[in-house]
């Protein structure tokens, strides 16, 4: 194994450039320029993320026999959000500097006299409220009459149809409702790459729970698997953080809170929010509606309003974290005493876009490449493989550089002895491994 030196963190521009040149993520619309807050994800990105989501919608859903899933619609009646509280309260400050014309949120200047973008001093307006949701229209007419927003989260369709739910789905509290979806707002200032878009995708899980003095036991046993989670796919702890709210920074209806922080190169960025809401959005939505939301309770022949623990992630912040955390550049010594450096994603095998990659030695060898080709064939029906071709040092740092954990070599001995070499992706150790025996083998270690 080569021996290894402490590198710096690496930085945004190297993350940004890496995710381009690899496939992970592009700027949307890039050949017109880019659309700010807005991001396309690539073949390999795309495959990263859906791995995300699945690790998520596994253990949150699958997993489990209290929790059932659902899938709202984006736009909703608009009334929805007047309840919400969207409409009335749903604001960032914002700032424009009279000079260059640029907008910014308030909170981010943090009393700087000069304009970031184009250097003017005492050149800010005052602030002012800017309403974050997408307006669009429903119907033929461009009236008042036809607005309607994109959703800024999932979580109200959640509780609109709560009494469906739980009818249809014979459950009773506590049990939970998840889905994952997009969502949208209109941030003033977009950035630090996708973590903060304007265009993203929610994970959330609405918890009920009957007001029977086991709620905050409830909570804290879902603030520990989210925890777990996590950890699970190797997180490293030293870089995310379960930051518990004060009083003064929940809600007042909030019972608790904890916001789950990373340590990205910019410092500490909210990846996801365990909260505890108390009966705020249910009751919210029975006023306004007129509708009774209630539980009722057929052992005691009673209604009532359970309380709900919630835990809302962004699943683009979190395939952010992934690669962020991944993410390694690493020197070495050879054998003659050459120094080399390779970047490397050390991602978990359960997330990594690809888990195996099939070589054949010589592409100008019919009989190589056919083995090799029909290897990826058999292993991809129960893996994420992939075939390349093309100098052996040259593949080796390309999918060190996209993460995937086993190369499997075909050489001309293959054609004598039914072998091939495999090489991992973290040691670099190799080891000869029979055809036959390389399901086996991947399973064992994946």
């Amino acid at each position: 194994m080569a021996e290894t030196t402490d590198q710096p963190r690496v930085s945004m521009d190297e993350i940004t450039a890496l995710a381009k040149r690899r496939g992970f993520i592009f700027p949307s619309s890039d050949i017109y320029g880019g659309i700010g807050g807005f991001y396309d994800y690539g073949p390999l990105g795309a495959m990263l993320k859906r791995n995300v989501k699945d690790a998520w919608w596994r253990e949150m859903v699958e997993k489990r026999d209290d929790v059932v899933p659902f899938d709202s619609s984006i736009i909703m009646h608009p009334k929805v959000w007047k309840a919400s509280g969207h409409i009335d309260a749903f604001h960032d400050r914002m700032v424009d500097c009279k000079v260059c014309k640029h907008r910014f949120r308030a909170d981010h200047l943090r009393n700087a006299e000069q304009c970031p973008d184009c250097g003017s001093k005492n050149s800010f307006t005052d602030a002012r409220n800017f309403n974050l949701m997408l307006q669009t229209f429903v119907g033929p007419m461009e009236d008042s009459a036809a607005v309607a927003y994109l959703r800024p989260e999932t979580a109200q369709g959640i509780f609109v149809n709560f009494k469906n739910i739980y009818q249809t789905a014979r459950k009773r509290p506590p049990f939970g409702v998840a889905q994952i979806g997009k969502a949208f707002r209109n941030e003033i200032t977009p950035g630090n790459f996708t973590f903060r878009l304007r265009e993203f995708e929610q994970a959330e899980l609405e918890y009920f729970v009957p007001d029977d003095g086991n709620d905050l036991a409830a909570f804290d046993g879902w603030v520990k698997a989210r925890r777990q989670w996590y950890s699970d796919y190797g997180i490293k702890t030293d870089r995310l953080r379960f930051y518990e709210l004060k009083e003064d920074e929940r809600p007042h209806y909030a019972k608790a809170g904890v916001d789950v922080e990373y340590l990205f190169p910019w410092g500490w960025g909210e990846l996801e929010s365990i909260a505890h809401r108390g009966t705020y959005d249910l009751d919210a939505h029975m006023k306004l509606s007129g509708k009774d939301l209630r539980y009722f309770d057929e052992s005691q022949k009673a209604h009532y309003t359970p309380l709900l623990i919630e835990s809302s992630a962004g699943m683009d912040r979190t395939t952010l974290v992934m690669l962020v955390d991944a993410y390694e550049r690493e020197r070495s010594t050879d054998p003659n005493g050459k120094e080399t450096e390779r970047i490397v994603l050390r991602f978990h095998p359960k997330i990594a876009p690809l888990q195996a990659a099939v070589f054949s030695l010589a592409r100008n060898k019919p009989d190589l490449v056919e083995l090799a080709r029909g290897i990826e064939r058999d292993l991809r029906a129960v893996f994420r493989t992939q075939y390349d071709e093309g100098n052996i040092g040259q593949l080796y740092r390309r999918q060190d550089e996209i993460g995937t954990p086993f190369c499997i070599t075909v050489d001309y001995d293959t054609l004598d002895d039914r072998s091939v070499t495999v090489r991992q992706r973290d040691s670099m150790k190799q080891e000869r491994i029979a055809i036959d025996g390389l399901r086996n083998y991947l399973n064992d270690r994946l």
